[in-house]
């Protein structure tokens, strides 16, 4: 059979490296003086970081374009808010807030529990604050309703008097007074009520809300921090508190990448530590102890030239590609291995510049592959939907760039000063000349700090590294075994089965809580309001987008429909309307609404009586509805996905034109969109690998299996950070978004020294690639590793997150490049004749 070679570029590519590996052999301080000096000019961008940070979490966690900003707008634009008339109901944000929850072991409704939290709502109230050498406090900064602050419904209902509690039938959820329904159930949780009423017996928690106004965020984000340290300080015996403000999690993410500062030096210490140990020879001259040392060096270097450059550039810098070192440590040191390992199979009695070309012929190709993915698979994230996706896919990209450029100019001149180093046989540590042998007079302990320079006489090259010799002379005859075959076909269908399984059961969107350190004190607050006041969810506005005959009988019909439609969801509970409200007033005052003229002169007055209704009703100058809205009360019964799209599904089914909008919607979108992008990011990205594969892999069937080798890797990553608790969101997508380029890296080194060997039978293929790129690739990956097992004890989501999956990224990278792909070549291989 004809062998399907498509080695048109690879060939001319392999003599442009070996060209340039001569010329960098022959000149190599230009070239380690070069990029020295470009990191340095770049690595100025560096001053400028402070203002790149944009680690606004609605900005970059959210889909960009997500339909609920849009929904908000309409909000914002057709029902202005009303500053004297504030009402937490119809906000179009989350608000300015501080809010506390108080808890208790036991009935938190007596009067001594009461009394606590009483005390507390004094002091917070009374607090004085410094603002430009001024004094304030809450009634200064509070959001007004009639001239006066908004209050605690629950502590306005005791008249502020903890011994009035058992004068009052409290009934829940709804509490009736002065003609007002109270949701009780945003103040009250974990309640008990009575048998056969609705009266309350104990509940568990109290929840408080202080609403500031948002035209002085310089004051109120100090009234904020003022809040936080008094509540912080504040102790009881009857009551535990958990706190938390609208910007407090915004602050508290910004507080993660000074998290994991410290974790850079011990990730680099412990890189530099490997990388010298597993290079390190105990031949004197063959010692590749300096190369290990700056190929650590040459990935800080394209770090600081890459983040600089786009600092330079005005890119905003999000926390999550502060993970991106990380990632690249691992690339840089498995270049660096590979060119060792090319390096060392060269012969020693050759020139440096030749050692160096044949060096670039054998490994360049092969780097440039792995870059290439690398950088493509990055590349194609930048189209995601989420700021901090993008932020990362763009600094890890031109970083991954950064470290190919260093690796075969800094890394490749390193090598060429290293090897003039071995060619005139100097110590590696005093560059004093050393003899092969010394007088067998002396120790063997001198002997092996004062000698070295031994080598193979026949093959004319270093001596084989014993890991090397393993693969050579164990594993590849093992692993191309009859028996080892099938024992891997076994495995791999059983890594396959759990991976899918992981798969099904994957959960998606971002828990805002995971953007919070594990020592936050937000976390008491978020596990507080899941275990006391989860019953109830979002109290979602609808609103009717055109004008309508709220008069007619038609109109109220089809309005009366829509919202049996909604009601009749199992997660809806009830509906809060005005013209509900209104058509009671009418039937109460005997008043007929049921036509226009009638409707509109009684609405005025009824609307004088019930300001707080003006808010949801658009009028034109001539008093007519433009537009309005209700709100209907939803349940934790279903995910919150469902609950948005379900709303949102019936809104669309109804036939008046209806909009559905809640604050928490513009979190909620990403559900929307994580699962659909993430699947076409990741299939774009590899077919852009297939065609990478194709031109660069002198063989068809070669290229297919790294590219099966991408899509196996992504489905078990998947599959199994979803069993080690791993959601898909927006974090977890950049890393597998990182992962299609990782996962091509050790099956693309492998497939490539595979159809490279001179040998004919495939098992001898094998067993050569194996020999050759078995240690180096087992030595990346393991670098990998060691590079980003620190975070793994990081308090930040993010970066365990980034841990896990780069773990199973480069776990299952290794199991395919040193297991699964090797034997699938032989056979399949041998099948096709095409390898």
């Amino acid at each position: 059979m004809a062998k399907c070679r498509s080695d048109c570029i690879e060939r001319p590519l392999r003599i442009c490296f070996e060209m340039m590996g001569c010329f960098i052999g022959s000149h190599p301080w230009w070239f380690l003086i070069g990029p020295v000096i470009l990191s340095a000019g770049l690595g100025s961008g560096f001053y400028f970081l402070t203002d790149r940070m944009s680690n606004n979490i609605e900005e970059q966690f959210t889909p960009v374009d997500g339909q609920a900003k849009m929904e908000r707008k309409y909000i914002q634009e057709t029902f202005p808010g009303n500053e004297s008339m504030f009402s937490s109901l119809r906000l179009s944000t989350s608000g300015n807030y501080a809010t506390l929850i108080a808890t208790s072991d036991g009935n938190i409704l007596t009067v001594e529990s009461l009394q606590d939290i009483l005390h507390l709502d004094f002091k917070i109230r009374s607090m004085i604050v410094q603002f430009n050498n001024q004094s304030f406090e809450y009634g200064d900064v509070c959001a007004h309703v009639m001239g006066s602050c908004t209050s605690n419904e629950i502590l306005d209902i005791i008249k502020y008097d903890a011994s009035n509690i058992d004068a009052v039938n409290l009934t829940f959820p709804w509490y009736h007074s002065d003609l007002r329904k109270i949701p009780l159930h945003l103040n009250l949780g974990s309640v008990k009520l009575d048998q056969e009423s609705s009266v309350v017996e104990s509940a568990e928690a109290i929840q408080l809300h202080y609403y500031l106004r948002e035209d002085t965020k310089a004051k109120t984000d100090l009234w904020l921090e003022s809040f936080i340290n008094l509540v912080s300080n504040e102790s009881s015996t009857s009551v535990q508190v958990s706190y938390s403000t609208s910007m407090s999690m915004q602050w508290e993410f910004e507080k993660s990448p000074a998290s994991v500062i410290y974790l850079f030096s011990i990730t680099y210490t412990i890189a530099i530590t490997f990388s010298i140990i597993s290079c390190w020879r105990l031949d004197n001259v063959w010692t590749k102890v300096w190369v290990a040392s700056c190929g650590v060096l040459s990935t800080g270097l394209a770090v600081l030239s890459g983040f600089g450059a786009l600092l330079v550039l005005s890119q905003p810098f999000v926390m999550t590609a502060a993970s991106c070192p990380f990632m690249i440590l691992g690339i840089g040191l498995d270049d660096m291995f590979i060119m060792i390992s090319c390096w060392q199979r060269t012969r020693v009695l050759d020139s440096v510049p030749d050692r160096l070309a044949d060096t670039y012929r054998d490994a360049a190709v092969s780097i440039t592959i792995t870059t290439l993915t690398d950088a493509l698979a990055l590349f194609l994230g930048y189209s995601s939907p989420f700021g901090s996706v993008r932020s990362f896919c763009l600094y890890a990209g031109i970083s991954v760039c950064f470290c190919y450029l260093y690796s075969i100019t800094f890394l490749g001149a390193c090598i060429a000063l290293n090897g003039q180093r071995e060619a005139e046989k100097k110590h590696w540590f005093t560059c004093a000349k050393v003899p092969e042998d010394l007088p067998s007079r002396n120790s063997k302990a001198f002997s092996i700090c004062c000698a070295g320079g031994k080598y193979d006489k026949i093959t004319e090259k270093e001596d084989t590294e014993f890991i090397s010799h393993i693969f050579q002379q164990f594993y590849g005859p093992f692993l191309t075994h009859k028996v080892s075959k099938v024992l891997v076909f076994v495995i791999y269908a059983g890594y396959l089965a759990v991976s899918i399984y992981g798969c099904w059961v994957l959960k998606e969107g971002l828990d805002i809580r995971n953007l919070a350190l594990d020592d936050s004190y937000i976390i008491d607050y978020y596990n507080n309001q899941r275990q006391h006041f989860s019953e109830y969810s979002c109290n979602v506005m609808v609103a009717v987008k055109q004008p309508f005959p709220y008069w007619g009988e038609e109109g109220q019909q089809q309005l009366h429909s829509c919202i049996s439609n909604f009601e009749s969801l199992n997660y809806v509970n009830s509906t809060f309307a005005w013209f509900l409200s209104f058509k009671h007033y009418a039937n109460t005052t005997s008043v007929n609404i049921n036509s226009q003229e009638a409707f509109q002169s009684h609405l005025s007055h009824f609307l004088e009586l019930t300001s707080t209704f003006r808010q949801d009703i658009n009028l034109t100058t001539d008093n007519e509805i433009q537009a309005s809205r209700f709100f209907i009360q939803t349940l934790n019964k279903t995910t919150m996905k469902d609950m948005m799209i379900g709303l949102r599904k019936t809104a669309e089914d109804c036939p008046v034109e209806l909009l559905v909008y809640h604050p928490a919607f513009i979190y909620f979108d990403q559900y929307t969109v994580i699962m659909d992008n993430t699947i076409q990011t990741i299939v774009v990205a590899a077919i852009a690998m297939l065609v990478v594969s194709l031109i660069l892999i002198p063989r068809l069937l070669c290229s297919v299996w790294v590219t099966f080798a991408i899509c196996s890797v992504i489905v078990g990553v998947t599959g199994f950070m979803a069993l080690w608790g791993v959601s898909l969101d927006s974090i977890s997508m950049i890393n597998l978004v990182m992962c299609v380029g990782f996962s091509v890296d050790f099956s693309a080194h492998i497939s490539y020294s595979f159809v490279s060997s001179p040998k004919s039978d495939v098992n001898e293929k094998a067993v050569d690639a194996l020999a050759h790129l078995g240690y180096p690739i087992l030595q990346g990956g393991l670098s990998t590793i060691l590079g980003v097992v620190v975070l793994s004890v990081s308090s930040s989501y993010i970066f365990r997150t980034f841990f896990k999956v780069v773990f199973l990224v480069i776990t299952f990278g290794l199991l395919h490049g040193l297991v699964f792909i090797p034997v699938f070549l032989t056979l399949f291989g041998a099948f096709e004749g095409c390898c």
